[in-house]
């Protein structure tokens, strides 16, 4: 206040504006994994997806990519967020694989329907980005499928081993 401080800051940080992941912690480290990068790849291409289909004759097709769009978002985000760490109650990989396996297999049929029953190119355009997404759609359900399996298999053998431990501490048997 006052008196003015007569050592001002030599490298004041403009007002309003911030770094991207100042705001957003984990963002970074998102985007340079493979998830973030699944996530990234499956909102662009709905976000594209949707835009197609609004310019095309096809517009009965356009809620699904909004509706991919703005779950692939919130799901970026929540990882970015770290939300799976803060709300345990939810069972968050099976959430993503199931979002991931419907999206697969909404865009494929929407895809084929739109390449074969429309011919505006918008359409056209809207069915080739559809096979797009399905791929990347597919290819990360895939993984949260290996994911969820290999952890899957690490724990029920954990489990298994406890519990014959267990079952031979507590035998009545005098086998001596």
């Amino acid at each position: 206040m006052w008196p003015p401080d007569l050592d001002p800051d030599p490298d004041p940080k403009p007002a309003g504006r911030s770094h991207p992941s100042a705001v957003v912690p984990g963002l970074r480290a998102l985007l340079c994994s493979l998830k973030g990068r699944l996530l990234l790849a499956e909102s662009g291409l709905s976000f594209i997806t949707f835009v197609c289909y609004v310019a095309s004759s096809a517009s009965a097709f356009l809620t699904a990519p909004l509706l991919e769009f703005l779950l692939a978002l919130f799901f970026l985000f929540a990882d970015a967020m770290q939300l799976n760490d803060k709300w345990q109650g939810l069972c968050w990989p099976m959430m993503d694989f199931l979002r991931c396996v419907t999206a697969a297999l909404i865009y494929f049929a929407i895809s084929i329907t739109a390449v074969a029953k429309y011919s505006d190119g918008a359409s056209k355009a809207a069915g080739v980005f559809g096979f797009f997404a399905t791929m990347v759609f597919a290819v990360d359900f895939y993984l949260i499928f290996n994911d969820v399996a290999k952890f899957l298999k690490q724990g029920g053998s954990a489990e298994e081993t406890t519990a014959n431990k267990e079952e031979e501490e507590n035998s009545d048997s005098d086998s001596d």
